[in-house]
């Protein structure tokens, strides 16, 4: 049954060009939502906001680096001038680094935190007062499991991650007397490009192939598979969605009982 939750509501997503972005870009799509795909790979963005309109909903391709308040606060205005009005937030972009604490350089560290913390904060910050001003709609983070558990060699990651669901707390506060609502969700290990990536360059440093490392991320969890990206991008959905107006300030687990193990 196909599910219309958000026809005639726009959903704004960064990092919209691949990944789990992506996946969030065409499923509220495939619901009805306008969409405004947010991404610095211009080219892949813009691959992304033609699969949104292969759906019959209009679709925008804005090139924005999330650390920069003027690129998103143009993308807003980019926006609100198309459809008058923006129902949702998913501030999806993100990138992964890490490596030994003693190695990881300054420049490194900083890198991530800008963008994985930082670029939700300021995502964040020119979303909310429009929703306070319509007294509705929803702002979802992603955030990771590496946000609620670490390990060796990602420090800048998982506090970054860990950010990111500290932050979502003080935005839901604030959101909450409007009727709008703030909610992280922490995936576990999902078949990106990005962890494909990962799994190329660290599977060899742990004397193992890319395919090897990710069936071992695999094992990590008692469904002893990774996760898809629509997975996600459901979960993000239903986070939007009327039922579950009354749920904010939470992260939640998208993880495949990796919690568990």
């Amino acid at each position: 049954m196909k599910l219309n939750r958000f026809t005639n509501q726009v959903a704004m997503i960064t990092g919209a060009a691949s990944g789990i972005g992506q996946a969030c870009a065409v499923r509220f799509a495939q619901e009805g939502a306008n969409i405004a795909c947010l991404d610095f790979d211009a080219a892949r963005n813009k691959e992304t906001a033609a699969l949104c309109r292969s759906h019959g909903v209009e679709a925008l391709a804005i090139k924005v680096d999330v650390t920069q308040p003027e690129d998103l606060h143009r993308a807003v205005e980019t926006t609100l001038a198309a459809w008058g009005r923006i129902d949702v937030l998913v501030a999806s972009a993100g990138i992964y680094s890490g490596g030994p604490l003693a190695e990881v350089p300054l420049s490194q560290w900083q890198r991530l935190i800008d963008i994985n913390l930082t670029g939700v904060f300021l995502s964040n910050q020119a979303v909310a007062p429009h929703l306070i001003k319509q007294r509705s709609g929803s702002i979802i983070n992603i955030s990771s499991m590496a946000g609620k558990t670490s390990w060796p060699a990602s420090a800048e990651y998982s506090a970054s991650k860990s950010g990111v669901i500290g932050l979502t707390r003080s935005v839901a506060m604030e959101l909450a007397p409007y009727g709008a609502t703030c909610n992280a969700v922490c995936p576990g290990n999902t078949l990106t490009d990005m962890v494909r990536n990962v799994a190329g360059i660290v599977g060899p440093q742990d004397g193992v192939s890319a395919e090897e490392w990710l069936q071992a991320r695999a094992n990590d969890c008692p469904m002893k598979r990774m996760a898809e990206p629509w997975e996600i991008a459901g979960v993000v959905a239903f986070l939007a969605s009327e039922d579950s107006r009354y749920l904010t300030g939470q992260a939640i687990e998208v993880d495949g009982g990796m919690i568990m193990s």
